[in-house]
């Protein structure tokens, strides 16, 4: 069943995510990885965004490669996919994926109207309160907006050993804060993604134009191999900008965890999402 988002109070001092552009926009390094890399969202979320929304009409904000994008195409509907970076935007169209280049708050909706406005693992790099009154100018009367992400929690002797060897070349990762030797850090992955899809139901209520916004969750679990796992790690925010030589090291250190803990990871993820209904 849907539960009410939950308010988060601002934190003072805190940098917005969607104010680090230089980390925003370095996931097209390697557009090719990143589609092949990260994994797909579950066929439940996505039908449950397309039954809850008045027609086939979507805008996939922060589209990158077009993961989600297809997945919503495959499920009948006509996409149109907005990312900031030309990479990212050139290989979702080479993959099917109608898509421009702009941040969502620049972008000009050219008179244009949708069913669903969605974004996949790419709200945060949005103004969480200018995205949403976007999001609803662009809209259909009861048309849907939905942001999701995955949040996974690594086995601990893995993440421990690749927040060791994060210290020693990038210490002001946020990863590398990691306690070495912890068997759980201090906050939980999902504790640190409930914060923010709950900041992004905070943005939906201060935008106004919308009911009150939900929070949706799915459980599910992945399977990786050795080379599937590091093939995924450099597709993530705090490794996009390393050095060739410093992500070998990262890399390495984390593939020797892996053996450690037998050759390979399944990994329980959870999908979070926060949604509301356009008013009519």
């Amino acid at each position: 069943m849907p539960t009410t988002a939950p308010r988060e109070q601002p934190r003072p001092g805190q940098p917005e995510p969607h104010q680090a552009r230089q980390v925003a926009e370095s996931f097209g390094a390697d557009a090719e990885r990143y589609d092949r890399a990260r994994p797909r969202y579950p066929g439940a979320l996505v039908d449950r965004i397309v039954a809850a929304s008045p027609g086939p009409d979507v805008l996939d904000v922060g589209c990158g490669t077009g993961i989600a994008a297809r997945q919503f195409q495959a499920a009948g509907c006509t996409v149109l996919g907005v990312d900031p970076d030309p990479r990212m935007a050139e290989y979702a169209r080479r993959a099917g994926v109608e898509a421009e280049v702009a941040t969502f708050e620049a972008w000009d909706p050219a008179g244009r109207a949708f069913d669903a406005v969605v974004a996949g693992q790419s709200w945060h790099w949005v103004d969480p309160v200018a995205g949403a009154a976007k999001a609803a100018r662009v809209l259909r009367p009861g048309g849907r907006l939905a942001v999701f992400g995955h949040v996974y929690e690594t086995p601990p002797g893995v993440a421990d050993a690749l927040a060791a060897a994060l210290r020693r070349v990038a210490p002001d990762s946020p990863l590398s804060a990691r306690p070495a030797g912890r068997a759980q850090p201090a906050r939980t992955a999902l504790d640190i993604y409930q914060v923010m899809f709950g900041r992004a139901a905070d943005g939906i209520r201060q935008a106004g134009g919308f009911g009150e916004p939900e929070q949706w969750r799915f459980d599910w679990e992945l399977s990786y191999t050795r080379a599937e796992w590091l093939d995924l790690l450099p597709t993530t925010g705090a490794l996009t900008q390393l050095a060739p030589g410093q992500l070998a090291e990262v890399l390495e250190a984390a593939g020797a965890a892996i053996d450690a803990d037998g050759g390979s990871l399944t990994m329980p993820y959870t999908t979070l999402a926060a949604t509301a209904a356009r008013a009519a």
